[in-house]
């Protein structure tokens, strides 16, 4: 069975990362919006939510206020610990 691309990025260090983006508003400069992005990405550079932002700077009228960034691996070492009993049901 083929590995799945989103699977294999996981392997190679992708960690789902998710950015909250407070931007102000073009006509409403005293306002902020909040847009939330969500995509794999490598820690801790962040290629690809860099690549978003230029592209923000570039081509979207609503200037970045700020970015809070938050991610988690996916894929990481199981944490094993012992059990000491065992519990039966019927």
């Amino acid at each position: 069975m083929p590995v799945s691309p989103d699977f294999r990025h996981q392997l190679e260090g992708y960690s789902l990362t998710t950015a909250e983006i407070l931007y102000r508003l073009p006509d409403h400069p005293h306002l902020l919006q909040t847009f939330l992005w969500q995509h794999h990405d490598l820690f801790p550079d962040f290629p690809e939510l860099r690549r978003f932002l230029a592209f923000w700077e570039s081509s979207i009228e609503g200037p970045l206020h700020s970015v809070k960034v938050a991610h988690s691996r996916l894929i990481r070492p199981a944490e094993l610990r012992a059990v000491n009993g065992e519990f039966r049901l019927h």
